[in-house]
């Protein structure tokens, strides 16, 4: 795997007992939503460090083949579009390698929550319902599920049962809403869980999503 800089860690207290990885979306970097995080009201969870690592830089079809971070290629988007999967693969051994990382310094699986947004909330979802341990949730924004199909013989029985925090725009012009409609459907559809919200926003964030993962993370981290 190509080398990246280090990821970026913030922890809200000396003493962090839980994780929040959180990967950016196509063309950002691991300082796009450290602002974010610092908008989260945690009051009464534990420490908590928050890890946002940076994507390797590729060339993008979906940009002209433009080289720029990303956690894989994009071809299209669209239903039926073809995917990385060789790219995907290689994000989600860096995501794992993370999470490995976290397990070292003593924060259990469960303890560990897995965020993105755009293509970076795709490798959340693609990594965690695979990871074979128990993990403490994920949270999807603004994304949908790559390589759908192949989820039924790939998900782990450890995280069928994750609690997944789905959030999109409905004015989302990059990846569409119908798209990430029809993934939290397919979830469904298999039994996995989804706390699915929807603002009236574009591709982005606003303060109510912050808000409501402010909330989750509360929960699933208590």
């Amino acid at each position: 795997m190509e080398d990246t800089p280090p990821p970026l860690e913030v922890c809200t207290g000396p003493h962090p007992s839980a994780s929040v990885i959180w990967l950016h979306g196509l063309g950002a970097d691991g300082y796009d939503f450290l602002p974010v995080a610092q908008e989260l009201d945690l009051r009464g969870l534990p420490d908590v460090r928050f890890v946002f690592p940076h994507a390797p830089m590729r060339p993008v079809t979906w940009n002209n083949g433009y080289v720029m971070p990303a956690w894989y290629d994009i071809i299209a988007i669209g239903p039926g579009a073809p995917e990385d999967e060789t790219g995907l693969g290689d994000s989600r051994q860096r995501v794992e390698a993370l999470i490995a990382r976290e397990k070292e310094r003593g924060i259990a699986p469960h303890h560990i929550v897995l965020a993105g947004f755009s293509q970076g909330g795709a490798v959340a979802l693609f990594t965690a319902l695979r990871h074979p341990a128990r993990l403490a949730g994920v949270l999807a924004l603004s994304t949908y599920l790559p390589l759908a199909a192949r989820l039924p013989a790939e998900a782990t029985p450890a995280n069928r049962a994750l609690p997944i925090f789905m959030a999109h725009g409905t004015q989302d012009g990059i990846v569409p809403l119908a798209l990430a409609e029809a993934s939290r459907q397919k979830l469904e559809t298999l039994g996995h869980p989804v706390e699915w919200h929807t603002y009236a926003m574009a591709h982005t964030v606003c303060a109510a999503e912050i808000a409501d993962i402010a909330a989750r993370l509360r929960r699933v981290l208590a």
